[in-house]
């Protein structure tokens, strides 16, 4: 049986992609681990082996509704979401909402959309079962 998985690429596709390339790297800050053209792709957070990638589309998108077949939810976990919703709100992105506890799945969490309308969530969680980054 093979072992895991090396590293993680997120893949997502937008008609216009300049306008997400600037928001992953001015507004978020991702550090561009690999420019192809028409495709760049981001290291999410240094040493993790997980990547976000955003490429030009083929096709309109389908839906807009992330959560139906086809759909995605870009999550970046980290502790401090409270401190990433005020930068992320100084920097005018469009919120739909303060940060929220939810007790059933025990995270706090802010959705968001970038440029090409992706859903994407800044979350903390808030349950010893979850691994922590460092390992």
């Amino acid at each position: 049986m093979p072992g895991p998985f090396d590293q993680h690429v997120t893949f997502l596709y937008a008609e216009a992609p300049e306008a997400c390339w600037r928001f992953y790297e001015e507004v978020l800050g991702l550090p561009l681990a690999q420019d192809q053209g028409t495709c760049r792709i981001y290291e999410i957070a240094p040493g993790s082996r997980a990547f976000l990638g955003v490429c030009r589309a083929r096709a309109a998108r389908v839906s807009d509704d992330p959560r139906v077949e086809g759909g995605a939810v870009v999550t970046f976990v980290v502790q401090d979401v409270e401190g990433w919703h005020a930068r992320l709100a100084a920097k005018g992105v469009e919120i739909a909402s303060a940060p929220r506890h939810s007790e059933a799945y025990r995270v706090t969490s802010f959705f968001f959309r970038d440029p090409a309308g992706y859903t994407l969530e800044i979350q903390r969680f808030e349950r010893p079962d979850w691994p922590a980054a460092d390992g």
